[in-house]
This record gives C-alpha cells, structure tokens and sequence, in this order.
C-alpha cells in the first residue's frame, strides 16, 4: 500500500512538473504586436466552415471566370505567374499580401475572387510544383483572403492536368519566350 502511494505521489510530482514547466515557458512568450497566433489559428476556423462550400469544380470555375467583375487571382511567385497562368488572372504573391496591395486589384471586399494554386495542376511541374498537402498555397490565400475582409472567395478544387484542363493557359512556357 505504502508503495503503491508513493509512485502515484511521484506520478503527481512528474505531471506538476511538466504543468509548471509549460506555464513557466507560456510566461516567456517573446511579445510582438504585430503577430497574433491565436487570432490566425481563429481565422483557420471561422474559413473552415466557409470553404468546403466555396470549392468548385473545373466546370463551375469556368462559369465563374466569364461573369462580370470577378477577380482571378494568382498568388504565386511572379516568376512561375510569367511562365504559366490561368487566361486572365491577375498576379499578387502571396508574400506581398497587404491591405493597400490587395486593394489596388480587388476593387471591393464583396467582389467574387476567384483562386487557384501549384496543387490544382499536373503535368507543369516548373510552374506548378507539388506542396505539401498541408502547406497548399489555396489554404494560405483562403484564410488571408478572409482575415482581410474578403467575403466572397471561391478556390479551384480539383487536381487537373493542365494537358486535358478546359481552362485556358497562358504564358512565356506557351508562348515559346
């Protein structure tokens, strides 16, 4: 009985440690006001619920690029936006992302955007190589999209050989430049 007790006080003694060592770290959080974790984490939520319904089929995207005043955008590098791109699109890479650059081609949060990445294309791997699943340039754009007020945003869903796409391409890997 009596050793039964004391490893279950030890076990209490390891969990407080491992309790205190986490707060003990949590307290040396190194302060930046222009990043908030827990609001990006917030963020990756509230677009969850969104985009699921807001993904479209290569037929679908194709109706959506032919209505007025929608915006397609490439968030690519402009280096892999030169080589190839959807006919049409406009190019602002992701790192680049800001209010004012974000205002200067999207006229209104409530414009329909409409956006594609790397991991809807097969078959260009220079200009669309493969991310990892989880690091997929659409999931990154979605959210910062959102968390800058953009109401109306709709991704390019499926993987799609750019061979036998419908979508239109152009480029300097078209063009032959």
């Amino acid at each position: 009985m009596r050793a039964e007790r004391i490893v279950k006080l030890r076990a209490v003694s390891v969990i407080a440690c491992l309790v205190f060592a986490t707060l003990s770290s949590a307290e040396t959080v190194i302060p930046n006001r222009l990043i908030n974790y827990p609001a990006f984490a917030a963020d990756v939520i509230k677009a969850e619920s969104v985009r699921e319904s807001h993904r479209l089929t290569e037929d679908q995207f194709l109706r959506e690029m032919t209505q007025p005043k929608v915006v397609i955008l490439d968030a690519r590098s402009t280096g892999k936006f030169k080589i190839r791109h959807l006919k049409g699109a406009v190019n602002l890479s992701f790192s680049d992302f800001t209010a004012d650059e974000l205002a200067k081609i999207i006229p209104a949060k409530d414009s329909k955007i409409l956006i594609y990445c790397n991991n809807n294309f097969l078959g260009s791997p220079s200009t669309f190589p493969e991310k990892n699943r989880a690091a997929s340039l659409n999931l990154s754009t979605f959210v910062t999209l959102m968390t800058y007020g953009y109401t109306n945003v709709y991704e390019l869903g499926p993987l799609i050989d750019v061979r036998t796409s419908k979508l239109q391409f152009e480029g300097q890997e078209l063009s032959g430049r």
